[in-house]
């Protein structure tokens, strides 16, 4: 892992390009329902975690375009209180959703998560 030594007296400034975790990426596709519109989020890794993700946002209402390096979603029109069981089983993880649905909705339905 590599590291930064800070030394004081300049300021701080400057972009870096962070890699894509799944570990980040999933609370934050699951955030993305609290925000009553559009989010764009760069450099999400392209595996069967964050795809399923995704698919459950689209089944809740979700707007979802992909570009190269960005997706962007859309969540204006999610209504959906519900994750369906067989999407629920797809990974274990999906149970971050359900305080993104409750946190919105005010309550939210969901079945044990993946096996």
């Amino acid at each position: 892992m590599s590291s930064y030594i800070i030394e004081g007296g300049r300021k701080l400034e400057g972009e870096i390009e962070v890699s894509g975790s799944k570990n980040a990426s999933l609370p934050i596709l699951a955030a993305t329902i609290l925000n009553k519109g559009n989010t764009k989020l760069y450099n999400v890794p392209n595996i069967h975690d964050t795809k399923i993700t995704q698919e459950i946002l689209k089944y809740l209402g979700c707007k979802i375009k992909k570009n190269s390096d960005k997706i962007e979603i859309n969540t204006k029109k999610v209504t959906k209180k519900e994750i369906p069981e067989h999407l629920m089983r797809q990974m274990r993880s999906t149970v971050i959703l359900a305080g993104a649905i409750l946190g919105r909705f005010n309550e939210v339905t969901f079945s044990y998560p993946g096996d």
